[in-house]
């Protein structure tokens, strides 16, 4: 008798860089290889077929994107990718840019048939800027405000495809910090998919992620203080409830 179909989720994380001419020119990233493989155990018990790679080129990546095409799936595919990135790009051990757009089309439903009704859902971490996030003073009664930043905006790249939900480690144009013990974002991640509000639908449980590094969060060491505030972009046209196994 054949297995049922899973859940499928690819888990990508990048710790180690190289240039082709075998120089090293992004720093080593401690503490994202434990972390994605924790989130990988989490994802299995929820009931996903999880695919953990590391350190994959820029190629390699696209590659793997297009393998999901040719399998068979069944309510949801889960993505998460941890590596350097900049804004509308994340990096590939070979040190080469991955634009998050192809990710995107590669799955989108007039080149993916199989994933056209399926929300596909991704997780990202990684920097979209060099900007530090100092945090703001909540309920302060004195002082000068500070003065009004130009609005972020989202970037052309966040015209998602349809069925798709993208939630980023920081805002537009800001660092996303990891340490040793793992990052802010997947950290919280974490927390959620092995508590009870993974059985929340999706926008509700990325808003209690949200929530989670916001208040819960900060940066250690060198940036010691900083904070962090994802945000997230959804083209889902229902509620959806990718973790509650």
């Amino acid at each position: 008798m054949s297995q049922p179909r899973q859940n499928r989720a690819l888990v990508i994380v990048n710790t180690d860089f190289c240039s082709s001419d075998g120089d090293v020119v992004l720093g080593t990233r401690r503490g994202a290889k434990r972390e994605a493989e924790k989130l990988s155990k989490v994802l299995s018990r929820l009931n996903y077929e999880v695919k953990l790679m590391h350190n994959k080129t820029a190629k390699e990546i696209e590659d793997l994107y297009q393998q999901e095409c040719c399998c068979e799936h069944r309510d949801y595919f889960v993505s998460i990718i941890s590596s350097h990135g900049e804004e509308g790009h994340i990096f590939g051990s070979d040190s080469e840019p991955v634009k998050l757009t192809r990710i995107f089309q590669i799955l989108s439903s007039e080149k993916c048939l199989v994933l056209s009704k399926i929300p596909k859902i991704f997780f990202i971490q990684a920097c979209r800027g060099g900007e530090l996030d100092q945090g703001v003073v909540v309920e302060c009664d004195s002082g000068e405000p500070e003065p009004e930043r130009e609005p972020d905006c989202f970037s052309h790249y966040l015209s998602i495809p349809p069925q798709t939900a993208v939630m980023f480690a920081c805002s537009p144009g800001y660092g996303a910090f990891l340490n040793i013990s793992g990052s802010m974002f997947l950290q919280a991640l974490l927390r959620v998919l092995e508590g009870e509000e993974r059985h929340l639908d999706l926008n509700r449980l990325m808003t209690r992620i949200n929530w989670e590094v916001a208040f819960c969060c900060q940066a250690r060491g060198t940036y010691e203080g900083c904070k962090e505030m994802p945000c997230f972009v959804t083209n889902l046209l229902e509620e959806v409830f990718p973790f509650s196994a």
